[in-house]
């Protein structure tokens, strides 16, 4: 995991002044480290049977996919609002200043199908607990929610409390 955590990059003061910024970007472009992450989630998933990953927009996309692949899942991608062209189901979360929103298509997961979600980073738990409601209110059953990052500092393991949390590096 200290391989994976060195090619995260740190950036002081992004996006305002006294905030730590995980840039993973960096991490994305070393082939090997992003092959060791998908590699890592695959070998602890391979044999939960899931049906569905579904990825937050949009860092959930680029370590969802993959992951979908590599275990033979479908992929669902969670939209911000406006995005989807078909009847969505919505969650709302809190952000620092208002709310947002997060969309999925109503037929995205049948009833009973084992769900994993999955995320770069763990910060508040505001966009997890919107995808959590998004899975409940079409009756999907939630194996796990993984993140690649967690910022413990943030607590947002407290509002997950409720479900399994995999975070492949905390700060």
């Amino acid at each position: 995991m200290e391989k994976i955590k060195d090619l995260i990059r740190n950036i002081p003061d992004f996006p305002k002044e006294g905030i730590l910024f995980r840039d993973i970007t960096t991490l994305l472009k070393d082939s090997d480290g992003f092959k060791k992450v998908i590699d890592i989630l695959a070998e602890r998933y391979k044999d939960k049977k899931i049906d569905y990953i579904l990825g937050a927009e949009s860092r959930g996309f680029i370590f969802g996919a993959p992951l979908a692949y590599a275990i033979g899942a479908g992929f669902i991608p969670v939209r911000k609002p406006g995005k989807l062209p078909y009847n969505i189901v919505q969650a709302f979360y809190e952000l620092e200043y208002g709310t947002d929103s997060l969309e999925m298509h109503t037929d995205a997961i049948e009833k009973g199908k084992k769900v994993l979600i999955i995320d770069d980073l763990l910060a508040t738990g505001g966009t997890a607990k919107a995808i959590i409601e998004l899975v409940e209110k079409l009756e999907g059953d939630i194996e796990e929610i993984a993140f690649i990052i967690e910022l413990e500092g943030l607590n947002g393991r407290k509002k997950l409390k409720d479900y399994d949390i995999y975070s492949m590096i905390k700060y």
